[in-house]
């Protein structure tokens, strides 16, 4: 695997994306108007982040939830590539991000063809977000170990790397090999695009210290932002010298102004000064990129709210 670091956010300065509403639709950060929306919904909202400087849309990945985990994890997933690759058709800027690709499900070939297109489509747009996934019966559906998915995703963030760095790459690992097979269109960006580990365990970490670009959290880690932070740098040092990493945060949920209703858990409302204060302290914690979201009841009201982060929040951040 090449060493070398790929860096995409501006040097001294915090960026932000966000997870997109309506393509996945837990119970646990859903809102209720999101059940009833679709495609015209969706591409509003990516529209709206394209034109108010966000830096990217996400949009996460399951192939099929089981029965047992749908009542709170609902079945609405819509899959990743095709989801990211209708947007960046309808957008001009924003990058496009997986979080998270569960990479240990696919042949890496599949996964470097799959984003490779999206890159040259979408004119060098695309972020790779990939981690090791969780649910274990998606895992046995399948045909994929579960034990192990871990060393499996290592073995293909190298073999995507080796893919995206040649025509004709040259892998042999412990779960697959291949030689003299040439995919066609290559990505636009060079020397390829950036690759961002999620994960919010110790193992999960260190895999983003040793091969990723960027960290990409699933959830406040355990031992805390600062400490997991500090770990990952470290660690980095011991395995890639002074190589750079991007790393990541979601923010707590935000509603710009003053709202009229309950904004549940971990939410902040206030000033654009207040909500840009608590970017400006995640920015302090040394993390490049930060996911936020926010509050709202209808559709009409979270483009409101991202025209008015955009307008009163952003430009006191950096």
């Amino acid at each position: 695997m090449s060493r070398a670091a790929v860096q995409i956010v501006p040097a001294g300065t915090l960026v932000w994306g966000m997870q997109l509403p309506v393509a996945a639709q837990s119970v646990n950060f859903a809102a209720p108007w999101e059940a009833a929306a679709g495609p015209a919904e969706l591409l509003r909202v990516a529209q709206a982040c394209d034109r108010n400087g966000f830096f990217y849309l996400a949009v996460s990945d399951h192939v099929a939830v089981p029965r047992a985990s749908a009542a709170t994890m609902s079945t609405t997933w819509y899959d990743c590539v095709a989801t990211l690759g209708y947007l960046a058709a309808a957008t001009a800027r924003v990058r496009l991000l997986s979080y998270v690709w569960v990479a240990p499900y696919r042949h890496p070939l599949v996964t470097a063809k799959a984003f490779a297109t999206l890159d040259a489509l979408s004119g060098g747009r695309v972020i790779l977000g990939t981690g090791a996934g969780h649910l274990e019966a998606e895992f046995e559906t399948l045909g994929v170990p579960f034990r192990g998915r871990g060393r499996r995703l290592d073995e293909a963030i190298d073999a995507i790397v080796a893919a995206w760095a040649e025509e004709y790459p040259s892998h042999r690992g412990e779960h697959w090999a291949f030689a003299e097979l040439g995919q066609r269109p290559r990505p636009l960006q060079r020397p390829r695009p950036p690759i961002w580990v999620g994960g919010s365990t110790p193992a999960a970490l260190r895999r983003a210290a040793e091969r990723g670009d960027g960290w990409l959290p699933q959830g406040p880690p355990a031992m805390g932002m600062k400490e997991a932070i500090a770990l990952v740098r470290e660690h980095r040092a011991r395995v890639r010298g002074d190589a750079p990493i991007e790393i990541g945060m979601n923010a707590p949920w935000f509603y710009v102004g003053k709202p009229s209703f309950d904004l549940g858990p971990n939410s902040r409302s206030g000033s654009g000064d207040e909500l840009a204060a608590v970017l400006r302290d995640i920015k302090g914690l040394g993390v490049q990129h930060c996911g936020v979201r926010f509050r709202s009841r209808s559709c009409d009201e979270l483009l409101e709210q991202i025209e008015a982060f955009a307008r009163e929040v952003a430009p006191l951040v950096n």
